[in-house]
């Protein structure tokens, strides 16, 4: 069968990679459309990548985040709200309102829908799966009559699907005439405008099933969907293994990155500030820091003692097995590499709008602490990374999580269910 991939994003076509290949492994046909940025990322591993247009990620990213602001508030002051008030219908309303135009249309423009379509009218894939946000991937699959699946590698998204289970529920209970639905409006539109008979329902968003590279007990998948277990697999793109990462440490190893995103222009906060803050904090505990930080990250920093190694490229597959304790910004790569070897983590959440709910959330698998950006202060930082590192049941949880996740179907058990699903939900092609 001939499976489309589509990403948004480098990082997160990495996430993809692994499943890519065990599609191709087992004879199928694998290609990814992707924006221009990603098609390097694409080639490096070996799959065939398919340019389409699109205005670039953080760029539309950052735009979401200050509209949102300007409807919603800020992050520190949704966190202010009175839990008592719940959720309304106005609100719900409200937020649909802003996500359509503000999010899910900028990140999926009428351009790259139409090249997306097009491309799956001339190549017929039997498959589509597209990661979150993407949703020109099922848009595409229901043009040609293809099964689509939705790759999930985090969590689902409070600002999106878990707010749109809120926003239904309301909605049921509103008058006919008042049960605007804003999303739908836009892809029933747009399927209009593109001549497809099928109209927009829920597994546009959800898709008609999920491939989930969560362990178990971190999924909250509760949108009525079947689910592909497919395990993690860290993916770092292209590595180097450098000569001191081979070597022993002789402290523990503390790892700090922020990722790319952060460099992006979009984030909330003093990054230079942050930052210091941070390495002066690590610097004043007995460890060995290494600091993958970009150029721009590293651009102001101060003098550093001789425990603190900058790096900007260093594969987190083989550096995180190294360490006793990962400190990030919360994205999915770097924690889920971290929990499939094992480490401990913090996280400092915030940098974008409703972010720091999702750090919350994740200290109750218990392997993690968190530390919202606007609470940031050095000697808070510090006391969460000492505590991660010498409180045992850190470890404890870390590596109970490891051996969950290694219970897991690899990618290339998974092709089977996958095949199975395609068969059922779309015109599987013989002998073409």
């Amino acid at each position: 069968m001939k499976v489309l991939f589509t990403s948004l994003e480098g990082s997160h076509f990495q996430l993809l990679a692994p499943l890519a290949w065990a599609l191709r492994t087992a004879g199928h046909e694998v290609r990814a459309a992707c924006v221009p940025d990603v098609v390097e990322t694409v080639t490096r591993c070996g799959i065939t990548a398919i340019p389409i247009e699109s205005p670039p990620w953080y760029e539309s990213l950052g735009d979401f985040h200050q509209d949102a602001i300007a409807y919603f508030g800020t992050a520190d002051q949704g966190q202010d709200r009175d839990a008592d008030r719940g959720e309304t219908w106005e609100e719900q309303l409200g937020y649909e309102s802003v996500i359509v135009p503000a999010l899910n249309s900028r990140l999926n423009s009428d351009k790259m829908i139409d090249e997306l379509v097009a491309l799956a009218r001339q190549w017929r894939p039997d498959l589509v799966i597209w990661e979150t946000l993407c949703l020109a991937g099922p848009v595409a699959a229901l043009t040609v009559g293809a099964a689509h699946a939705r790759l999930v590698s985090g969590p689902e998204l409070a600002m999106q699907l878990g707010t749109r289970r809120t926003f239904l529920r309301l909605a049921a209970e509103q008058e006919p005439e008042h049960r605007e639905d804003p999303t739908a409006e836009w892809l029933d539109w747009t399927l209009e405008r593109l001549g497809v008979e099928a109209r927009f329902d829920e597994s546009v968003l959800t898709g008609q099933w999920i491939v989930d590279t969560r362990p178990a007990s971190l999924r909250e998948n509760n949108l009525g969907v079947a689910t592909v277990q497919a395990r993690y697999v860290p993916y770092n793109g292209r590595a180097v293994v450098p000569r001191w990462l081979r070597e022993s440490p002789i402290r523990p190893r503390v790892c700090l990155t922020l990722g790319v995103s952060i460099d992006s222009g979009y984030g909330l906060w003093d990054l230079d500030t942050v930052l210091v803050g941070m390495l002066g904090a690590l610097g004043e505990l007995d460890v060995e820091v290494v600091a993958a930080l970009s150029a721009r990250q590293r651009a102001h920093l101060p003098p550093l003692p001789n425990t603190v190694r900058v790096v900007e490229h260093v594969p987190m597959h083989d550096l995180l097995p190294t360490c006793a304790a990962v400190v990030h910004h919360g994205g999915y790569q770097t924690k889920a590499t971290a929990e499939f070897h094992g480490v401990p983590q913090v996280l400092l959440t915030g940098w974008e709008w409703v972010t720091e709910s999702m750090g919350t959330d994740y200290e109750k698998q218990g392997n993690l602490l968190s530390l919202p950006l606007r609470e940031f202060t050095a000697d808070r930082f510090r006391e969460k990374v000492a505590r991660v590192l010498t409180e045992p049941s850190y470890v404890a949880h870390a590596q109970r999580l490891r051996r969950e996740i290694e219970e897991m179907p690899t990618p290339n058990e998974a092709v089977a269910e996958i095949e199975r699903l395609t068969a059922r939900y779309g015109r599987v092609r013989r002998g073409a």
